[in-house]
């Protein structure tokens, strides 16, 4: 398989990982509950009748077997995991440095881009302004004016201009790498099971598999 399909298997062992635990983390289907209902207390030619608490999960009478398809996908997880490493140390770049680097050449370049949208305004603010004058009696009073707001921009909006083209080039650039080295680098391995098969399959099928 390539890189992408070796970050796919990546995910899918994950989730398969994710909802098997899910099953022994239920205290219901991991503790069996029976209730004797002691109808002999109230009528003594009664016979008590004793029920089961209902499982939510159909596997709940394979649960060491649930456990062990944990251990089972974290071992290919770590196997997967070597493969990936020792794909990744043989190519020209490196993919998680380029990846992070590019995140943050994209988030620059988005920064920079807001700043060149900004224009220069001048607004009239009705009754923004104040001052002090002294009235008729000599005293100092405080009034109300209206006031102009002028909005400049503070910053050279070409050469900011051209750095978020610059970014954008460079992050589109290293994108194209990167997708090059998912699609054309191998990873030797390979899954136990089809990708696209469900969580119910591959749990049922290991199962079966190793049932004594």
């Amino acid at each position: 398989m390539n890189l992408k399909d070796a970050f796919r298997a990546q995910n899918k062992l994950q989730a398969l990982m994710d909802e098997a635990r899910d099953i022994l983390q239920d205290r219901d289907n991991i503790l069996k509950v029976t209730t004797t209902h002691l109808r002999s207390q109230v009528m003594p030619e009664a016979q008590d009748a004793v029920t089961e608490d209902i499982a939510p999960s159909e596997y709940t009478e394979h649960i060491s077997l649930v456990a062990a398809f944990l251990m089972a996908m974290l071992a290919e997880r770590e196997k997967l995991s070597a493969a990936i490493r020792d794909a990744k140390s043989k190519l020209p770049l490196d993919m998680d440095s380029e990846t992070g680097l590019n995140r943050v050449r994209q988030d620059l370049a988005g920064t920079f881009r807001w700043m060149t949208a900004l224009r220069n305004s001048e607004v009239v603010l009705p009754g923004g302004g104040s001052g002090y004058r002294f009235n008729g009696e000599g005293n100092q009073v405080s009034y109300r004016c209206d006031a102009k707001q002028v909005t400049t921009i503070n910053f050279d909006r070409n050469k900011i201009r051209g750095m978020a083209t610059e970014l954008g080039r460079k992050a589109d650039e290293v994108s194209a790498k990167l997708d090059q080295c998912l699609v054309n680098t191998t990873v030797d391995y390979a899954l136990p099971f089809e990708m696209n098969d469900s969580f119910d399959v591959i749990l049922s099928d290991f199962i079966q598999q190793h049932s004594t």
